[in-house]
């Protein structure tokens, strides 16, 4: 496939360097083509790229808010020259359909989470919802960038599976609550056959505690509820809970779980798309990944923060810790997990790498790391809870 150039002269000499994808995307046909001429070069060299980008959030959801700030800074730095079209989930495929439209040249990109497409193969949950061996969200991100992730990732999506697709990790979600509960649960018999909402591998693990599981979209979770279809449920933060309406259906909130303490949202290319793209614009595609995400974190810590407080003083949630008896039988659910899963040389392969980075760097950032709640109580006695 060529490549196109920004040298007028060179599109004058041969259309064929425009591919068809870009051709149709990028609104290179004038008006006049209707009477059946095409568009000068020039004209052809002054079309933006348009990208038909697709979530897995509803519209309200604040993960719309993080894709924004993605768009943002992609349609800045190449100045006009890409634009893109971002679309909620259900505007072109389903929320947990957006691999395979991407795969198939559907759709160009879309924002999303690896465990959404868990039914397909399950080493993609370890890329966002995988066992905790001690490793918080940024570690995590950290492996796949500088740990081998990256290239397992692509070793799974290209060499395992055949996909058509390039993905990359951003923004290193904080650790997922436990979630929302009818009533107050402390020990793992309280939980024993509630019907919950989880994604990935979570649901693997909290059907080994006794629960049983639904893998449902964030914009279905709350009608579930109402409907009896689940008890209990987990999204991902307060502000997307809030927005849809979590408080409405549950008031016991559970904060701090092992069952997904590390997640990043997954930005998946089409990649003859990206193959085909001038070197400077691909660049700005893939590194306004990791732009976004330093922009998606500030974010979240001010919206989460303010939205954790607002269910509590205005919307009368009881917000709770997961009580410990919960988190020790959720690691060990995760040891008997692993056992299982590693019966598949490239989940090993995987699960290794995640091992051997998690050993070698927590080891630096724990003991690195002073005691953060104490200072905290210090100078805000009596907020937290003892």
């Amino acid at each position: 496939m060529l490549r196109r150039n920004n040298n007028v002269e060179s599109l004058s000499k041969s259309n064929e360097g425009v591919s068809r994808r870009k051709f149709l995307r990028g609104g290179v046909v004038a008006a006049g083509a209707a009477a059946g001429t095409l568009a000068a070069p020039a004209v052809l060299a002054q079309s933006p790229v348009v990208v038909k980008m697709q979530t897995s959030w509803p519209a309200s959801d604040i993960w719309m808010d993080f894709a924004r700030q993605y768009v943002e800074r992609v349609e800045t730095m190449s100045g006009g020259r890409i634009k893109i079209d971002l679309l909620p989930a259900g505007a072109v495929v389903a929320a947990f359909q957006v691999m395979d439209a991407v795969n198939d040249g559907v759709i160009d990109a879309a924002h999303s989470v690896s465990a959404y497409w868990y039914g397909k193969n399950k080493a993609a949950s370890l890329f966002g919802t995988g066992p905790v061996f001690g490793g918080n969200p940024t570690t995590m991100l950290s492996w796949f960038y500088q740990g081998g992730g990256n290239e397992l990732y692509k070793e799974l999506t290209q060499d395992v599976m055949g996909l058509n697709v390039i993905g990359m990790l951003g923004f290193p979600m904080p650790a997922q609550p436990f979630g929302w509960f009818k009533n107050e649960v402390n020990t793992v018999a309280d939980i024993d056959g509630f019907k919950y909402r989880t994604v990935g591998l979570a649901a693997d693990l909290m059907q080994s505690m006794g629960m049983s599981v639904a893998q449902l979209p964030g914009g279905e979770i709350v009608p579930a509820m109402e409907r009896g279809v689940i008890d209990a449920f987990e999204f991902n933060n307060p502000s997307s809970d809030r927005r849809f309406g979590a408080q409405d259906v549950a008031k016991n909130y559970y904060l701090g779980s092992y069952h997904q303490a590390s997640e990043a949202f997954e930005f998946l290319f089409n990649k003859d798309f990206m193959d085909d793209l001038d070197d400077d614009l691909r660049a700005i595609m893939e590194y306004s990944v990791e732009a976004a995400s330093t922009a998606n974190t500030a974010l979240a810590l001010n919206e989460y923060s303010k939205d954790l407080q607002q269910l509590q003083d205005v919307d009368g949630v009881t917000v709770h810790q997961t009580p410990p008896e919960i988190l020790e039988a959720q690691l060990e659910a995760w040891k008997q997990l692993i056992v299982g899963l590693e019966e598949d040389t490239f989940f090993k392969k995987i699960l290794d790498s995640q091992r051997e980075w998690v050993e070698r760097v927590s080891y630096y950032e724990l003991l690195n790391s002073p005691d953060y709640r104490m200072a905290y109580n210090f100078f805000f006695p009596g907020k937290l809870p003892s």
